[in-house]
């Protein structure tokens, strides 16, 4: 967030957030677009851009209009948006699209786009996979489902934790966290998984906002318990539940941890270095492990 360090109406809390300059004791992420002093919830009024404190709003309904005003930032330092859940309804809809396509077009569609190391495929007539150049399959199989129950499960759970998490930071950095995670947990399944099984499903970008959705709240100092529930559930649906790809999972898992960190903590002078570093990061280990298992394979 955007911050005045040193007034004394921005007291710091334990997490490094100021506290409502009406609400000492609330911790907030948001500033007033006009004299960017932290608002909480309560003190937010909808503006034409932004939100402003409720002294703002009274001084600009005197003239008519409201002075101009930099642009509000979430706790990661992204724009605030006017529908902070865009970018989680277009990836619902384009899950949903591409599970109407797979049921159109059948196991050749599937089959041309889902992750997999190496394999005959015999609806091609070849050898298809990972190993074979078709890196893409890192980041469409993401947007494959295997049936209405995995699809179902999945973007609920999108739904659920995914909204916050873009308004939270930002519809690039929300985007760029589920790009990565989901390139992750492909790049984990190459590694580790059997080079001709087959895997698909946005799981493994899921369980990266499952891990940054913990590291926001910790940060923010929100009660851990529901998230961290909902985590173990799923992990144990991974263990124990039979033809799952758990490497997608750990994979998605860690990359959304290291990113989601780096996002949240980031200092201000150095914030975009540092988040879209991550996310360099990451994407450089999944080309390491994609780049050691082809070298094993072939």
């Amino acid at each position: 967030m955007d911050q005045v360090p040193g007034s004394p109406q921005e007291p710091q809390g334990a997490s490094g957030l100021p506290g409502c300059y009406r609400h000492p004791d609330r911790e907030t992420g948001i500033t007033c677009t006009r004299c960017e002093r932290p608002i909480c919830p309560e003190c937010m009024i909808s503006a034409s851009v932004g939100f402003q404190c409720p002294e703002c709003v009274r001084e600009g309904s005197g003239t008519g209009h409201a002075p101009a005003a930099n642009q509000p930032r979430t706790v990661a330092g992204g724009a605030v948006a006017a529908d902070p859940r865009l970018v989680t309804k277009i990836l619902v809809g384009l899950n949903l699209a591409l599970f109407m396509v797979q049921q159109v077009v059948g196991d050749r569609f599937t089959d041309q786009y889902a992750m997999l190391g190496q394999a005959f495929v015999p609806e091609f007539g070849s050898v298809e996979g990972v190993a074979e150049g078709q890196w893409y399959r890192l980041i469409t199989a993401a947007f494959l489902h295997g049936g209405i129950m995995h699809i179902a499960f999945n973007m609920l759970s999108l739904w659920w934790i995914g909204g916050p998490l873009e308004a939270a930071l930002g519809r690039v950095r929300y985007v760029a966290l589920y790009l990565v995670s989901a390139i992750a947990g492909s790049a984990l399944t190459y590694l580790l998984a059997e080079q001709n099984q087959r895997s698909l499903g946005a799981s493994g970008a899921i369980f990266g906002l499952f891990g940054a959705t913990a590291i926001l709240m910790r940060r923010l100092n929100y009660d851990m318990r529901p998230v961290i529930v909902l985590l173990a559930i799923n992990l144990l649906i991974t263990a124990f539940w039979p033809n799952i790809a758990w490497q997608a999972h750990v994979g998605g898992l860690v990359g959304g941890v290291i990113v989601g960190y780096a996002m949240v903590h980031a200092p201000r002078e150095r914030r975009s270095l540092i988040q879209f570093g991550s996310c360099a990061l990451v994407l450089i280990a999944a080309v390491v492990m994609v780049v050691v298992r082809t070298g094993q394979i072939t």
